[in-house]
């Protein structure tokens, strides 16, 4: 379903209140729940996308980035999105689980674990620990490994919880987990003409010895920033790359840069 739109799926508004996608996502997860529809593919599909729409509709830096891509690409938005997101990226943080639970308690049907393995087989994977005053719980979903292998995250949580998360996992899988690239920052300097009118400029990164021809949009303005997705540096283990960002400064004009030199100078005096 390369032309979902999340909102669709939920029946809610853009403009939908938080609580108002929270409830659209309960109704819509009791009427697709895989127990309810037993011997009927097509609901579990549905539900699949339901769980997908609410992890990122009810995550407001997510939700931000997919209305960016939706007044954009219009219908591709959501093909868009999945480019940059995983399923492990989209369901990090979501308070999905808790629903679940209470669906289960509520009415007795399957609860998150069990319904999640059902629909991703073994990418995905719960983890518990509890060691030195130090507990959690969460779930990741693999990423690419080779047959036989344990699969890995393809993203972890930031900080020192994901530290240990990540310590813990490799553990116990026996595995080197994925771990994303850094971005790369770096700095260009336009001519006026060009920044107002845009066009190709060429760049040499230096930390991979490579010339790049970077496309300058027309009317940037100073300050702003330009990103080149996975120009960063390389991920390990299989992450992803991270990003370049080159940050626009642009040029004074010569004329303009002596009549400031002269103007400071006859103030001085």
């Amino acid at each position: 379903m390369t032309q979902a739109d999340y909102y669709q799926v939920l029946g809610i508004a853009p403009d939908a209140t938080v609580t108002r996608i929270k409830e659209a996502y309960r109704q819509q997860a009791f009427q697709y729940h895989p127990d309810r529809n037993r011997g009927n593919p097509s609901a579990a599909e549905q539900m699949k996308l339901v769980n997908e729409a609410y992890a990122v509709l009810s995550n407001p830096t997510k939700k931000r980035e997919y209305d960016m891509l939706r007044n954009q690409f219009g219908a591709s938005a959501y093909s868009q999105f999945r480019k940059n997101y995983s399923e492990q990226d989209i369901f990090s943080g979501s308070d999905i689980n808790h629903i679940f639970e209470e669906m289960a308690r509520s009415f007795g049907v399957r609860g998150f674990n069990e319904i999640f393995k059902e629909f991703y087989g073994q990418q995905y994977r719960q983890f518990e620990f509890k060691k030195s005053g130090i507990s959690g719980r969460g779930y990741v979903f693999g990423g690419h490994f080779k047959p036989g292998s344990q699969p890995g995250p393809q993203s972890l949580p930031h900080g020192s919880l994901g530290k240990i998360s990540r310590f813990l996992l490799e553990k116990i899988s026996g595995v080197a987990l994925p771990k994303d690239g850094a971005d790369i920052h770096g700095h260009l300097y336009l001519d006026p003409q060009l920044s107002r009118n845009g066009g190709p400029y060429a760049y040499y990164l230096r930390q991979k010895s490579k010339k790049l021809i970077v496309k300058i949009p027309p009317g940037i303005r100073e300050g702003q920033i330009i990103r080149l997705a996975s120009m960063g540096k390389e991920g390990k283990d299989g992450g992803r790359p991270g990003d370049l960002l080159l940050r626009v400064h642009i040029k004074t004009p010569l004329l303009k840069s002596i009549k400031n030199i002269l103007k400071g100078h006859r103030g001085r005096s």
